[in-house]
This record gives structure tokens, sequence and C-alpha cells, in this order.
């Protein structure tokens, strides 16, 4: 052993039983759903192609950062694999809500036509995203607690900063593959204007919160009596 030789950082993980870990799961599980429901619809300013979902999608992301941060990468995982399995429950719900017979009048054939329309391209959707959000949050959480057992507590901005581009980078390309023909994308030109935007606006309004994520990662620190109770077992 080097005598000369900096300390390996003391890695600290809350356990497993956490009051807060189950809050930040469900908002977690509720962005994610709503996200899938709200690709559907194409969304166009000026030269600008996203989605419906665009403006909530990136909060499962920085959640996924907290819930890496705070309760270590077996938890993180834990987390996407559970949303990965609500957004298949949602499905199915919403196939059987569409597969249900209506009133057969004006009023109930317009609702079924328009559930069909807002519901049916859901379940394609949401393998798309299920594909994208398990790699890229996968990776998103492995890079965090990687850095983590490098730096400690220290430089929390910049497990921030590094997790989330590599992992909007991987998700953006899954999903606008899968997504684009869906919502009515149908050349190359608006596939790439679709992916840019999305990539660069999640990773800008992540970088944008990184202050208030390290504030709220801080604040779940300090009022969670378990943390450092759970030291590497949780990486």
């Amino acid at each position: 052993m080097n005598p000369t030789a900096p300390p390996a950082p003391s890695l600290q993980y809350a356990a497993v039983g956490s009051r807060y870990f189950g809050i930040l799961l469900a908002i977690m599980g509720t962005i994610v759903i709503l996200s899938g429901i709200g690709a559907v619809k194409g969304v166009q300013f000026g030269p600008i192609i996203t989605d419906g979902g665009f403006f909530l999608f990136p909060f499962a992301y920085i959640l996924g950062d907290v819930i890496s941060e705070v309760y270590g990468f077996k938890m993180a995982r834990k987390a996407v694999f559970t949303c990965f399995g609500l957004s298949i429950f949602a499905s199915l719900c919403y196939w059987v809500i569409i597969m249900l017979p209506g009133f057969d009048d004006d009023f109930g054939r317009a609702k079924q036509a328009a559930l069909e329309g807002v519901l049916g391209p859901v379940p394609l959707l949401v393998a798309g995203s299920l594909l994208a959000f398990l790699a890229g949050q996968l990776l998103n959480s492995f890079i965090m607690v990687r850095l983590k057992a490098r730096q400690g507590e220290r430089r929390l901005w910049v497990r921030l900063l590094g997790s989330s581009g590599a992992g909007e980078f991987v998700d953006t390309l899954i999903f606008c593959a899968v997504a684009a023909p869906i919502i009515g994308i149908t050349d190359f030109g608006g596939l790439v204007n679709y992916t840019l935007v999305g990539f660069v606006y999640k990773v800008a309004l992540q970088y944008l919160l990184v202050p208030v994520t390290a504030m709220v990662i801080g604040w779940i620190k300090k009022r969670e009596p378990s943390y450092g109770a759970a030291p590497a077992t949780q990486a």
C-alpha cells in the first residue's frame, strides 16, 4: 500500500426503508406515465419540432439523479424497473378502456374516436419510451454512482452534469427513432430536428436546474435519518 496515496472517499447512502424514497418514486412514475400520453401529440414552435411530453420528461431524469445520489444504484435500478412496470400496466389499462363497449350514440362514438386517437398510439410510444428510459436512466444512474465512488460527497455538480448528458443522449436517440413516425414525422430532416431539439432542451433544462437539484439532494440527505447507514452496499 502506498502511504502517500489519498484515502478512498467514504461512500454514503440511505437505507432501503426510507420515507422519502416512496414519494420520489411515486412522482417519477407519474411523470413517466404522463409523458407517454403527452408524447402522442406532435408540437411545433415555428421551425422547432417536439412533442407534448417535452416539458415533463426531463424531471424524471432529475428525480433519477436524486435517487441515485441519495440511495445508490440498486435503488435507482429498482425505481427504473418500477416505472417500467407502471407504464406497461397503464398501457394495458388504456387498451381495456378502448375495447370496452361505449354508448352507441353520436356523443359516445365521438368520445370513442377521441380515446382511440389519443390513447391508441400510447402502447407503441410506451414500447419505445421504455427501451429508451431503461437504457438512458440506467446509464445516468450508473455514471452517478461510479463518479461518487471516486469523489465521495464532493463535486456533486460534476456528477449531475456528466450523468445527465450521457443518459439523455441515449434516451433521446432511441425514443425519437421510435416515436417520430407515430406522431407524424416522416422525413429525415424532421427526425433530425425532433432528435436535436429533444436532446438540447432536456440537457439544457437539467443543467439549468442543477443548483435546484443539488439543493434538493442536500435537503433530503440532512433529513434522511438513514443516510450514511448503507455505505457501498447500495452502490
